[in-house]
Formats: C-alpha cells, sequence, structure tokens
C-alpha cells in the first residue's frame, strides 16, 4: 500500500494490520527538485522497517516542472535527479516511479462520489469538468477545446450548481497540483498553464526523451527501475498535453532509452480509461519493462465520465490483466511489486479519514 509519511492519517501499523509486508512512500517533505540525501531516504526507511515492513519501491520521485518545459536550470534539476538516484540505490531502493504530466498529477470533479454500499470514490464528470475550464477558470481559448454541444452541456450543468457546490468543483479540480493543500487563485493557475504555451505533444515527449537519455544510464549503472505513470486521465486537459496514455506512447519511451532499467508504472485504472487500450495485451507486449503495478478498475460511460470501480466491477477485465502479469512474472523469473490505488473510503475512513484518496 501507499504510505504518505509522518502526516498520513493511516498510519504503518494500520497499514501492517491490514495483512501488508510493505509500503511504497516518498519524501514529500523535500522541495522538488532539491537533492533526496541519504540521511533523509535512511531516515524514512527506518520508519518503515520499525514496525517490520520493507521499503522498495519509491512513489514518487517527482520531475521539476522546468525540466518538463527545458526552461529555467532544467540541467541542474536533472543532475539533482541523478544524485538522487544515486542515493536511494545506496540505500538499497529497487524501483523509482515518477511521471511527466505537465502541472497536474491528476484531475477529478468529485473526490466524494457515493457509491451504491455508500462508500466514497472518485470521480471525473465531463459536463463538470468543462463547466470548471470555461466559465469558472475562464482560461483563454478553453472553448476551442470542445464542441458546441460539450460547452452548452457544461453551461447547463452550471446552472444546476450552488456556490459551494462551483466552490467545491474549483477546489477539487486542483487537488493534482503540487502543494494543493493550499489554496490558489485562478491568476497562479492561468500563469501556471501560460508558461507551457508553445510545448505541445510532440515537444513535450522529446523534452521526457531527452530526460531520460540523461537519468537513464545512472539509473542502469546503480541498479535502480524507473517506471513512469501514465497520464491520468490518458488525455489533454485544460490545454495541456498528455504524451502517455496509450501503448505507443510506452512504446515510444521505452525505445527512446533502451535499458533494462527503463520501464513501466503499469497501471490498469489510467490505461483502463482509454476503449482503445488492450491491457491484457499490454501487458504481453510490454512485460518486459513493468517494473511496477496499480491495479485500479475504472467504470466509465459514452459521455466520457468515469469513476474508481471495485476490482471485479468496472471496465478493466482484472482476472485477464493480473493472469498475463502472473505468466510475465513467470517468463522473467521476478516478482513485479503491485498495489491497489485510488480505493473507496469506507469504514471507518468515512469518520477519520480526510485524505484517503
Amino acid at each position: 500500500m501507499r504510505w504518505y509519511g509522518p502526516n498520513d492519517p493511516v498510519s504503518l501499523w494500520d497499514i501492517r494490520q491490514a495483512g501488508c509486508t510493505g509500503v511504497v512512500t516518498a519524501l514529500h517533505h523535500i522541495p522538488v527538485g532539491d537533492v533526496w540525501t541519504i540521511d533523509e531516504i535512511s531516515k524514512r526507511r527506518q520508519e518503515v522497517e520499525a514496525v517490520g515492513m520493507k521499503w522498495h519501491v519509491i512513489e514518487s520521485l517527482p520531475v521539476h516542472e522546468d525540466i518538463k518545459k527545458q526552461t529555467g536550470n532544467y540541467e541542474q534539476y536533472i543532475e539533482n535527479y541523478k544524485e538522487s538516484l544515486r542515493n536511494v540505490a545506496k540505500c538499497g531502493l529497487q524501483v523509482v516511479t515518477y511521471n511527466f504530466m505537465p502541472i497536474l498529477d491528476w484531475m477529478r470533479t468529485d473526490i466524494y462520489y457515493t457509491m451504491p454500499d455508500g462508500s466514497k470514490a472518485l470521480f471525473f464528470e465531463k459536463s463538470a469538468f468543462i463547466a470548471f475550464d470555461v466559465f469558472l477558470l475562464q482560461r483563454p481559448g478553453a472553448e476551442k477545446d470542445y464542441t458546441q454541444e460539450e460547452i452548452s452541456k457544461a453551461k447547463e450543468r452550471l446552472s444546476t450548481m450552488t456556490d459551494a457546490e462551483k466552490e467545491t468543483l474549483f477546489n477539487n479540480a486542483l487537488l493534482g497540483l503540487p502543494g494543493s493543500e493550499e489554496r490558489f487563485t485562478v491568476e497562479q493557475i492561468l500563469a501556471a498553464l501560460k508558461t507551457y504555451e508553445g510545448i505541445d505533444a510532440q515537444k513535450l515527449k522529446q523534452h521526457l526523451f531527452y530526460f531520460l537519455k540523461q537519468v537513464v544510464p545512472v539509473a542502469e549503472e546503480v541498479g535502480l527501475k524507473m517506471a513512469i505513470h501514465p497520464d491520468d486521465p490518458p488525455y489533454p486537459i485544460l490545454g495541456l498535453p498528455r504524451i502517455v496514455s496509450t501503448e505507443q506512447d510506452a512504446t515510444e519511451l521505452i525505445n527512446a532509452a533502451p535499458s533494462p532499467a527503463n520501464g513501466l508504472c503499469y497501471c490498469t485504472g489510467s490505461y483502463g480509461v482509454r476503449p482503445d487500450n488492450d491491457l491484457p495485451g499490454m501487458v504481453r507486449r510490454l512485460g518486459d519493462h513493468i517494473h511496477f503495478i496499480h491495479l485500479r478498475s475504472t467504470k466509465r460511460d459514452v459521455e466520457g465520465n468515469f469513476f474508481e470501480a471495485d476490482h471485479l466491477g468496472g471496465d478493466v477485465d482484472m482476472y485477464a490483466v493480473v493472469k498475463e502479469i502472473l505468466l510475465t512474472m513467470v517468463r522473467r523469473g521476478v516478482s513485479i511489486p503491485m498495489r491497489p490505488d485510488h480505493g473507496h473510503q469506507m469504514l471507518d475512513d468515512l469518520k477519520n479519514c480526510k485524505s484517503c484518496l
């Protein structure tokens, strides 16, 4: 399971009592772009081991925005990333998860969507998102990204919302921002989006490939596996390109820096939002490059909405996916670390946990 560190309302003892033998975690208190020191990594590892569990997978070692844009001090940030890789290897860690999503790590419009059994799930409602983008955020040029029918539906959806519901939507849509415990102003968000002007999907891919060519040799040298998480959701949002959304995207980035260290965090939920992704087939074809797995299932509809479903109740054929994963592990002679992700809030979570996403 994932553990967010000492401030996580879910304690390490809670996780161990659930039957887990290890956690994935990160040094969230270190500013993005700074070097992870051996002292800080060792301290976190000792915290995990003190309750009888292991820490082998980092989720995540963030990539600075300057690297994604190739602006500012991006070369220095890449050097810092290399140094962090060397340090985590010295501390016995094995897999480094990261992503290359511009500005926002993920996007949902409702973080307390009520399921039939009363539990809460994450939900993406397309009309609500368009209402946020066009009418609440008022992103310049946003209307060009949607059809007139979509904008009309969004306007109608907005008309049904109270002021409190509009504020909740605005805040929910920005939870994927780094440091989103803070309240961001419209001006701050629009300013951040503006820094990506002129960076389309092709240019962002080239920036990713450049980054990989710099850091993958270091990872290979020190015995680490790099695992990139796919886009969530797997298509452009807020005018920002998304470049790790399909099997072709995954194949291109693997080929950009050929190495046993360059691979994937295979998230069945993120890839599964797109009906054109063949999830079991991706495991068969890309299995040699899968270093970490998120087992999630999402349920989508024709309108483009989706929510986090039960593992066996969504659009992901979880049986077929897990079967291919097991066959891949046997063939490779390895045990690929995996965890559930984006689970439902239930039982005690509903009363005591405010950030169990």
